[in-house]
């Protein structure tokens, strides 16, 4: 396995570098999608309720390669092409937005009630409320939920082989089946991938502890 990574290291580090890429650019806007519909459950709109509660249905009970499948290969038949790595970032994007959505839901919920209701004695609106009290502590709250999404998001990209994006496992198992080392290359892969993902988690960690609220 380790022969293997240093082998082919050339190759497996561009395709890393992707996959990162990859899960970075696709998390950043899952996490503005999740504060929005997050927003739009808690709003005193009911359209805006309902759309949210639309949005996360969907995205949470269809498989992410159904997804992927759909989009790149649906849309162009309505005229709308997108290249293969947009797409893998738009699904991704798409698709955990709807779980961090849930997640941040739930720490505007831990809020005490009490602080929106000062706040509104004090003539803030519901925005204001959202933006300068409520959110602020609710994303606080939520670090380790979110770090566990980051790392399941990050994993999934995976999956974008599916589209022909060349990310870790897809470049590995293209090596792995041209060299007669499948299994070596895919537990590279994997190792990568633990090597990663845990320092990954020990960051969330640390600002888990940097940022929790004292109760």
């Amino acid at each position: 396995m380790i022969q293997f990574l240093i082998d082919n290291w050339e190759p497996i580090w561009r395709a890393f570098l992707l996959t990162a890429r990859l899960a970075l650019y696709s998390f950043t806007i899952a996490m503005v999608i999740g504060i929005v519909v997050a927003a739009f459950r808690v709003s005193p709109i009911p359209p805006l309720q309902r759309f949210g509660a639309v949005y996360v249905s969907i995205f949470r009970n269809i498989p992410l390669l159904v997804i992927f499948v759909l989009f790149y290969f649906g849309f162009p038949k309505l005229g709308i092409v997108f290249p293969e790595f947009p797409s893998a970032v738009i699904v991704l994007a798409t698709y955990t937005g709807a779980y961090l959505s849930e997640a941040i839901r739930s720490g505007i919920n831990a809020v005490a009630v009490g602080q929106a209701e000062a706040a509104r004695a004090i003539g803030l609106g519901f925005t204001q409320l959202l933006r300068e009290i409520v959110m602020p502590q609710a994303l606080r709250t939520v670090v380790a939920p979110i770090g566990n999404l980051f790392i399941a998001n990050a994993k999934n990209t995976s999956i974008a082989l599916a589209i022909g994006v060349e990310e870790l496992t897809s470049v590995s198992r293209e090596l792995g089946q041209r060299q007669a080392q499948i299994v070596e290359a895919l537990l590279g892969a994997g190792l990568l991938y633990v090597v990663s993902l845990l320092f990954a988690g020990a960051v969330f960690g640390w600002i888990e502890t940097r940022v929790a609220i004292k109760r």
